[in-house]
């Protein structure tokens, strides 16, 4: 609802959301434990801090303290109220879907959100090469509206796709190009997103296994394929299998979002506090992951190619044998011509020592503790936010009476 916060889906752009579904949350302090209502929240609010992401999510975290029926409505609620970024909407029901819709009519107007969407919905195939009906009724809902559908073939490679990556990538091809058809036979001209989730077996242990080379390669032939069909592409994201933010999670997190940028991806789900194969939405991983998004984002811009970039004043200054750090054009530039860590220290050994030898883990902890405590919500007028809860009570009573879902006349058209 923030024009600052528009978001181009395709061409050169490219978006990172949050961590999507985990059942468990952990800190540096706390451990694994099941997610809540108030992880949630504490999700929503980071997201929103965050520049470096710029959608608002969607199940950043499972709120396992509420009824599974009508957590999709709390949900709602708090990645609209919470932020001003676009956001995702639920898939669980058909029925969640239309919750979604008409939440979205009650901030955007009706027709508005029609010809501007403002959400995005993603769901999987149940690979191998099928869909199922509430996955396709979810489809047919938001298609309808004209919601944006991105359509993600979840495969593991070795299990649900055979071994080698050449099949798998062409049954990713016919399983996603399968769900966008779909969306267009409802609705011709549907924005929709070509999706690719990755990932393969270890065949000693069955578990799954990121931040291989064959994932990395099918995921820039998933790039090409998208691209061939002149289709936005979802791939990628901060990946491991490590259960903590350790050495592990930083070589499988940081070879799988190089990768993901060099497939030419322009939606990245789980870019932000994946653990633990995505069971776990970490505090302190999602701090780590706005590193590399922060990286990655200045990577892809490439080098500029300017009169003031070729810094002729700066030779003729400093001359030769001589250092730059006190010309005119570094002062010009000192303060945005690096990328500047905000997790990572770059001290020497004696001044981090002196600081309390404090490591990223401990250091990320204390950061995303401070973003919560300088969270300021975004505005929202009173009368949408009022028409929100409203619509939200009135769903909860229906639910819990057992009865139909009834229409809602946003005031808002």
């Amino acid at each position: 609802r923030n024009p600052a916060n528009n978001l181009p889906i395709g061409g050169n752009h490219c978006v990172f959301a949050p961590i999507y579904g985990p059942p468990f949350v952990s800190d540096y302090q706390r451990g694994r434990r099941v997610s809540t209502m108030a992880d949630f929240h504490n999700f929503a609010k980071l997201s929103q801090m965050s520049q470096d992401i710029h959608l608002a999510g969607g199940v950043l975290c499972e709120p396992n303290d509420l009824d599974n029926n009508e957590r999709h409505l709390d949900m709602l609620l708090g990645l609209i109220t919470l932020s001003d970024k676009a956001f995702m909407g639920s898939v669980t029901h058909i029925n969640n879907a239309r919750d979604s819709i008409t939440m979205g009519e009650i901030v955007f107007g009706k027709q508005s959100i029609r010809q501007n969407p403002g959400m995005i919905m993603t769901v999987n195939a149940s690979s191998p090469l099928r869909y199922d009906d509430r996955m396709f009724s979810v489809v047919h809902a938001y298609a309808e509206a004209g919601q944006p559908c991105l359509f993600t073939p979840f495969i593991i490679a070795g299990a649900m796709s055979p071994s080698t990556m050449a099949a798998t990538v062409a049954q990713l091809n016919a399983e996603a190009l399968f769900g966008i058809c779909f969306a267009q036979m409802v609705n011709p001209g549907c924005p929709a997103v070509y999706g690719s989730f990755l990932a393969n077996i270890d065949m000693k242990s069955g578990a799954p296994c990121f931040g291989t080379p064959e994932n990395n390669l099918a995921m820039f032939a998933g790039g090409q394929m998208a691209r061939y069909y002149k289709l936005p592409y979802r791939s990628g994201g901060n990946f491991t299998a490590s259960r903590i933010p350790d050495a592990q999670a930083g070589y499988e997190s940081a070879t799988t979002m190089w990768a993901t940028m060099q497939a030419g991806t322009n939606f990245v789900l789980h870019a932000a506090g994946w653990l633990e194969g995505g069971l776990i939405a970490s505090y302190e991983k999602f701090v780590l992951d706005l590193e590399i998004c922060a990286m990655a984002a200045r990577y892809v811009k490439g080098i500029s190619l300017t009169d003031e970039d070729f810094a002729w004043d700066a030779y003729e200054e400093a001359g030769p044998g001589k250092h730059f750090l006190g010309t005119a054009h570094t002062m010009r530039h000192y303060t945005t011509a690096f990328h500047q860590h905000k997790a990572f220290s770059m001290d020497n050994y004696e001044k981090w020592e002196e600081e309390g030898s404090v490591d990223s883990y401990k250091k990320a902890y204390g950061i995303w503790q401070k973003m919560l405590r300088d969270y300021e919500a975004p505005p929202l007028d009173e009368a949408t936010r009022d028409e929100l809860h409203a619509f939200a009570a009135h769903r909860r009573a229906e639910i819990q009476a057992g009865k139909p879902r009834s229409g809602w006349e946003s005031s808002k058209q």
